[in-house]
């Protein structure tokens, strides 16, 4: 595994921050927040790749801190869906079938189109700048390579589009499927250089919504999500093998 320390500093689209007036609580929190997002990030970037145990020992040691948040920050990742625990092996990174990576691109088609359908009529100029606003930050992400942000960057557009619906039950719902898809968001980026095709179909919807176009703007934003699954299981077919492709049980 890869040693790097926890950078304290660091803020995460996740990890909300925690207000607190007594001492213990506001440390305490503050390494656990920082566990949490350290693990989430080297999980996410691949340091850690599907189906790696995740020993609480080594990792405490890896990050320099104790058992406890690590602890903590398993069961929170194991919530996220980025961690499974078996029981012989204990903590380990999380394998999606290709199967079940279909079915979470298409979950998102489904919810994502739903929303932007209930939000376009409610959409204001403001909120198409936030959007668009996102996308600038997009563009400066890929050619400098941050690929840490790619996934948080896609997730503020996505939201800034459907945050006029006003449907906060069902954005949690999707914040979550988002972080479970966040890792092969960026695997469709670095391995089909999917990030300039993924903008220019982002910006390709907002025109769209910016023209109350509902028709057009749910047509691309079903292809934009259904497409970048495709490509992501033909790609992960490649790399795994025909054998980790299994028919569906009847």
């Amino acid at each position: 595994m890869t040693s790097r320390p926890i950078d304290v500093n660091a803020t995460s689209p996740y990890t909300p921050t925690v207000a607190a007036t007594r001492r213990t609580p506001i440390q305490r929190q503050t390494v656990a927040s920082m566990t949490v997002q350290a693990l989430r990030e080297r999980i996410l970037r691949g340091d850690y790749p599907d189906g790696e145990p995740l020993r609480q020992d080594a990792l405490a040691d890896e990050l320099g801190v104790s058992r406890i948040p690590v602890r903590e920050a398993l069961r929170q990742l194991e919530a996220e869906g980025l961690v499974t625990f078996n029981p012989h092996r204990g903590a380990v990174v999380s394998t999606l079938s290709l199967e079940e990576i279909e079915e979470l691109f298409e979950l998102r088609a489904d919810i994502e189109c739903e929303l932007l359908r209930r939000a376009i009529p409610s959409t204001t100029a403001p909120d198409l700048a936030r959007a668009t606003d996102v996308l600038d930050e997009f563009d400066a992400a890929l050619d400098a390579g941050e690929s840490e942000r790619w996934g948080p960057l896609n997730w503020r557009f996505h939201s800034a589009l459907y945050m006029p619906a006003r449907r906060n039950l069902t954005m949690g719902v999707l914040q979550k499927l988002h972080q479970h898809s966040d890792r092969y968001f960026r695997m469709h980026v670095v391995l089909a250089r999917g990030g300039a095709r993924a903008n220019l179909e982002h910006r390709q919807i907002t025109d769209a919504v910016r023209e109350q176009d509902v028709k057009t703007a749910l047509g691309l934003l079903r292809k934009h999500i259904l497409g970048a699954g495709q490509t992501l299981v033909e790609l992960l077919e490649q790399q795994r093998g025909a054998q980790a492709r299994r028919p569906r049980a009847e």
